[in-house]
């Protein structure tokens, strides 16, 4: 028989080792196995520390203007971090760790040592701790590059989405900015040098702070960079983002012609910034552009000021594993794509070059619920093979991508020293529709901030485009589908329905409610119709040219509804569809061909 005494020690030795246990695994289980595993065979890794506290963003009014989100979300923001990581970064410092903190997610970017990582895992303002490593440089494939002359013709993206019609009305982009984060940017190319906000066209003085972000650090480059890291002015290392730039605003400014605008909105102004060391990113330098975006700061990254911030952001590109973005840390980037998009910014992302297959994004930020993500179409508005398709997978969410589609397919625009290239992918697809938020923004000035009515009015004034690709549970025949979202945008359409908002006050604003759409149109013999925002049961009436009744129905409409009508026995011809209720009638026109 064991003595009492020892049964007590033996007790307490046993409450102590569970103690122990339970404490090990506390902070072990906040830290991204991978991180470990780098440590197995270096004396340090790259992690990124998030605290606990973050800001609550859904306070800010979604009506309230651009100016007033902006500097809401910085002061929000900032103000947590500034609070919560007072403590953290007296500590780092007194242990001469280097460090950069990050005020839009809340979190840290460091090396660190087994036992730094095990002490900040322990601290309890810190809620979890991931890599960040850096990816090997890509070799990538050959650009199809031509010295065009300056009368070089619109593309036929510009003019397939309605751009020069647009122009016709007398909104050319003036008065948006759009952003750019990728591969840097050639600024003094011709075809953009006058559009950059850092240029002054009348006296030829140039100012680079606020307007240029080098997100590229000395320590993380891997072979010799040719623009050099930290670049005091936009430089492109790889062409990638001349091109994506010259889509959304390049142009000439030859007076009296429109021939050589390559751009879709070329009177907009541009800031950009360098996320990818020739076409390479990490984790922590989107981050930072996305930071930088929603408060532009000078060039030292100091006096950060969201009031010129840009009214929409193209991002060409993803993460991949490989840049260290995986299941374990997509919430970072997301929250720092929704902390940007609160602050008043479309952000714009194109979906990925990884179809033809069903759940093809490839890593974020495009499959991100408040991405605003892009397909790539070809000249006949038929999806490229290589654009992406939803559902999306990655997350687990199986939500509907991409949101609409643009031209994607031979598209020429600017590359670095002057010259022209004609590139496919959904990279130059995205500016298509962020160059088209600019001519939105520039013909009613009202809609700046309003991301969410800017992109439900460029979704339901889409051409509705159909598949015999099912993907998921949703056919490729209705709309919005899987393959082209809600089809290939219409510019000159999304600017008239822009023309028609109003916002009435701080507290009521006029977005559109309901809509119905009919595709095809023209039809052959059966025609669907797509109605959002109709509910009850409506009365489905459609008469010829000569006022006489051929289809007659009453429907029960839920919120969002698809159902199709076939007139196979009818001449071909114009017709007439009145859907109604007791409080609403939709009317449109129909041809059978």
């Amino acid at each position: 028989m064991i003595p009492p005494f020892s049964i007590k020690k033996t007790a307490s030795l046993l409450c102590c080792f569970v103690a122990l246990t339970v404490t090990a695994q506390s902070w072990q289980s906040k830290i991204t196995p991978s991180v470990f595993a780098d440590l197995q065979h270096r004396s340090t890794t790259e992690i990124i520390v998030v605290l606990q506290e973050q800001g609550n963003l859904s306070v800010i009014n979604p009506n309230a203007t651009k100016e007033e989100k902006g500097q809401k979300t910085v002061t929000i923001l900032r103000g947590v971090a500034e609070r919560s990581q007072t403590d953290i970064r007296q500590f780092l410092t007194s242990k001469r760790v280097v460090f950069h903190p990050f005020w839009l997610v809340n979190a840290l970017h460091l090396h660190a040592d087994y036992d730094l990582l095990r002490t900040l895992a322990e601290r309890q303002d810190v809620a979890e701790i991931m890599n960040n490593p850096t990816s090997k440089l890509s070799v990538l494939p050959e650009n199809n590059a031509q010295n065009l002359p300056e009368t070089v013709l619109k593309t036929w993206g510009v003019q397939r989405i309605g751009a020069d019609s647009v122009w016709l009305l007398g909104y050319r982009g003036q008065g948006a900015v759009v952003g750019g984060a990728d591969t840097g940017y050639d600024w003094t190319h011709p075809a953009l040098q006058k559009k950059y906000r850092g240029f002054n066209a009348a006296t030829n003085a140039t100012d680079h702070n606020y307007n240029w972000f080098d997100a590229i650090e000395a320590d993380t480059i891997t072979v010799k960079n040719p623009c050099g890291a930290k670049a005091q002015a936009p430089c492109d290392d790889n062409r990638h983002g001349t091109h994506t730039m010259g889509t959304m605003i390049g142009g000439f400014q030859i007076v009296g012609t429109d021939s050589t605008a390559i751009g879709v909105a070329p009177d907009a102004r541009w800031i950009g910034a360098r996320n990818m060391d020739r076409g390479d990113g990490t984790l922590t330098r989107y981050i930072a552009c996305f930071e930088w975006f929603t408060a532009p700061t000078n060039l030292t990254g100091q006096l950060p000021n969201p009031r010129l911030a840009p009214h929409v952001i193209n991002n060409s590109w993803y993460c991949s594993t490989g840049e260290g973005c995986n299941s374990s840390n997509f919430s970072l980037m997301e929250r720092a794509l929704n902390a940007t998009r609160s602050a008043g910014i479309v952000v714009v992302v194109s979906a990925g070059n990884a179809g033809p297959s069903c759940s093809s994004f490839a890593g974020p930020a495009g499959f991100f619920d408040k991405a605003f993500s892009i397909g790539a179409t070809q000249p006949n508005d038929t999806i490229a093979g290589f654009s992406s398709r939803g559902p999306v997978t990655n997350d687990g969410s199986n939500r509907r991508k991409p949101n609409v589609s643009a031209p994607g397919v031979g598209i020429v625009s600017a590359i670095p020293n002057d010259g022209f290239a004609s590139l496919s992918g959904t990279s130059m697809a995205g500016p298509h529709v962020a160059g088209a938020v600019a001519l939105m923004i520039s013909a009613n000035p009202l809609l700046a901030g309003q991301v969410d009515t800017i992109e439900k009015m460029l979704e339901i004034t889409a051409l509705p485009l159909q598949t015999t690709q099912d993907c998921g549970t949703i056919s490729g025949m209705s709309v919005p589908n899987h393959t082209y979202g809600w089809g290939r945008i219409d510019v000159f359409a999304a600017v008239k329905k822009a023309l028609l908002y109003r916002r009435v006050s701080i507290k009521t604003t006029e977005q559109p409610q309901s809509f119905i759409k009919v595709f095809p149109n023209p039809f052959s013999d059966k025609m669907t119709f797509y109605t959002e925002g109709v509910v009850g049961e409506n009365s489905v009436i459609i008469s010829n040219i000569n006022g006489q009744t051929v289809f007659e129905k009453k429907i029960n409409f839920a919120n969002s509804t698809n159902f199709s009508v076939e007139l196979t026995n009818m001449p071909s011809g114009i017709y007439f569809y009145k859907i109604s209720n007791p409080t609403s009638v939709y009317t449109g026109k129909i041809i059978k061909n």
